[in-house]
């Protein structure tokens, strides 16, 4: 079998990545294999322009929502799924802190943040002690449809081998690249922290991160908005609702802890006036990166070996942007945006 790319891992970035492939003519034979609790398959899906205590755009704000809105929108005609939908994040303010930096912003005119009125949302199910600000446009992407659809794709082409990539079996030759019976141009890895990926990319400062989620029944809150109050509630397709997430940078061990779901249920407590039931408690390992910028680009020392990785919380709106950036700068040698280039650490060695 040959083909031009040899992708490793099929979540976000591999799904992107295949697609923008395929889109552009190129030959790809995916290698994952399903594992429940990674990043991509625990995710909300959430794409939202503000960040932070202080309320600011997040990094190239307008940039990825435009591309965002357009890649998804063309993906889904291609898998023939609704893939994004629009929404709006009322983010309840945990202290008056957070209420006047919300305000500061609206007197900033800054963009994607407004006002909460509250005779337009008078029925909201939630405790409001320090007030409340609209995020718009949020969006919503559905994720489990992404990643079936995708699959399912790659297997009607013959493009997806089913199993764990075993390191030990790329042979990297002079003129070719093998994998098993499998001739490749080129490899990308997109599966998170591999040792071989270690191998060609030794200065990648990545900073795992665990997340741990709630998956809840609500069945009488409104499903048309996301909710933040230290916590988000997000509608998933599936009619459930996700809550979280955590972020811990040291962890014992990659599980859901009982911890997490105390104090995410105190939270509920003191914030939602609806019943809820626990549906399930998850956790998963973020391959993030210690200054919450991607990974894009090919290894210094094999320009046959490529990483798009370390999207961090923002996958859904960089891992669309990234995946075309890497495949036009292949293809057309254009350049990758310098912040999320590899080669910036290559010029720090």
């Amino acid at each position: 079998m040959q083909v031009d790319l040899l992708i490793i891992g099929q979540g976000l970035c591999g799904s992107w990545l295949s697609y923008e492939c395929q889109q552009a003519g190129l030959r790809v034979c995916v290698i994952d294999t399903i594992h429940p609790n990674t990043p991509s398959r625990i995710s909300a899906g959430i794409i939202n322009p503000i960040t932070g205590r202080r309320h600011v755009e997040v990094w190239l704000s307008d940039e990825l929502l435009s591309h965002a809105q357009a890649a998804y929108a063309s993906m889904g005609e291609w898998l023939n799924r609704s893939l994004i939908r629009q929404s709006t994040l009322i983010d309840f303010f945990p202290s008056e802190q957070m209420r006047t930096s919300f305000i500061e912003r609206l007197k900033q005119q800054g963009k994607y943040v407004a006002p909460v009125y509250y005779s337009d949302i008078p029925d909201l199910p939630f405790e409001i002690p320090h007030g409340a600000g609209l995020i718009d446009p949020a969006y919503l992407i559905d994720l489990p449809s992404l990643l079936e659809g995708n699959r399912n794709k790659l297997l009607e082409t013959g493009s997806l081998l089913d199993e764990k990539f075993e390191s030990s079996l790329l042979q990297i030759e002079s003129e070719k690249l093998w994998y098993k019976n499998i001739e490749a141009e080129r490899v990308i890895f997109c599966d998170g922290n591999s040792q071989l990926a270690d191998r060609f990319f030794p200065n990648l400062p990545f900073a795992q991160n665990k997340g741990e989620v709630l998956i809840l029944e609500i069945p009488e809150l409104p499903s048309d908005r996301i909710y933040k109050h230290g916590v988000m509630l997000a509608p998933l397709s599936n009619g459930y609702w996700w809550c979280g997430s955590s972020y811990q940078w040291s962890f014992d061990h990659p599980y859901p802890t009982p911890s997490f779901r105390e104090q995410t249920e105190q939270t509920l407590k003191k914030w939602l006036k609806l019943p809820y039931r626990v549906i399930d408690h998850i956790a998963g390992i973020r391959p993030a990166t210690l200054e919450r910028r991607p990974f894009v680009g090919f290894s210094s020392s094999e320009k046959r070996i490529g990483i798009l990785n370390g999207m961090g919380t923002k996958g859904c709106s960089l891992a669309p942007y990234f995946a075309r950036q890497l495949v036009r700068h292949w293809m057309y040698e254009e350049p990758i945006h310098p912040e999320a280039s590899v080669g910036r650490f290559e010029a720090k060695a």
